[in-house]
């Protein structure tokens, strides 16, 4: 795929600055980059803030104030235009429940100019998934496949993913971290995956960020990591962090 967001030679996402309060909880000054050909993990337990997060980078909750740039352009003003260039997978189903796989892809499929059937068709063989089926009749494993197909079958440039291996089984698991390789290895593409599930990153992440409290913690590569980890797992060291008192730079 040659388009233009492939030609910018920038981060592909850049977020600065962002800033969103609730009640009982704020994203605090979130700032962080993603370059392009890159797997990233957006880690932190449960309430840290990773699906906050990525609802106010899509735009779906609205920031008090801070940017968001893909592939050069601001999100602001750029939503339906960068919308087509990227590919989102939320853990929950987002899908009409009553209607088959074909139907909800007539639906999904006006909304890209890019799709293509005969993409959307190889997916479905490729994860033994019958278009006639209904979307309720499928188990977690299997929706979280469909859902990969609907998103990467218009040619997406960025895939954006919330909890995607979250209460899979490990063989569903292993097969969804094997899609991601597979789409990162045009050399053009980028993933952006939020987890808690460390063992995961170990396995295809080239990045790792870490939020907690609703504030960016370290933002690094994996092998950078590792060596600050000193032999200890992700996991070991994300933990030091979240126990330690008063949190403290890592060193």
């Amino acid at each position: 795929m040659i388009n233009e967001e492939n030609e910018f030679k920038g981060p592909t996402l850049e977020v600065l600055n962002l800033n969103k309060s609730y009640k009982n909880f704020r994203l605090d000054n979130v700032s962080f980059s993603i370059e392009k050909n890159t797997i990233c993990g957006f880690v932190g337990i449960n309430g840290a803030g990773k699906t906050t997060t990525i609802r106010t980078m899509l735009g779906l909750s609205k920031p008090d104030s801070g940017t968001v740039t893909l592939f050069g352009k601001k999100f602001t003003g750029k939503e339906k235009e960068i919308k087509e260039k990227i590919g989102v997978v939320f853990d929950a189903s987002a899908y009409y429940e009553e209607l088959s796989i074909k139907e909800m892809k007539f639906i999904i499929s006006k909304a890209y100019k890019n799709w293509s059937d005969e993409t959307f068709h190889k997916y479905l063989e490729k994860f033994k998934l019958d278009s006639n089926k209904q979307i309720s009749d499928l188990s977690k494993g299997m929706k979280m496949k469909l859902s990969l197909a609907y998103a990467l079958s218009h040619d997406p440039a960025f895939l954006i993913m919330d909890e995607p291996t979250s209460g899979l089984d490990p063989l569903i698991r292993a097969q969804v971290l094997d899609i991601l390789m597979e789409y990162k290895s045009s050399g053009e593409n980028s993933v952006f995956f939020s987890t808690h599930i460390t063992s995961d990153l170990d396995k295809v992440a080239d990045q790792l960020i870490m939020i907690h409290n609703g504030r960016i913690v370290f933002s690094m590569s994996k092998e950078m990591l590792h060596d600050r980890a000193q032999g200890k797992s992700i996991e070991d060291f994300m933990l030091k962090y979240i126990k330690s008192e008063n949190g403290g730079e890592i060193v």
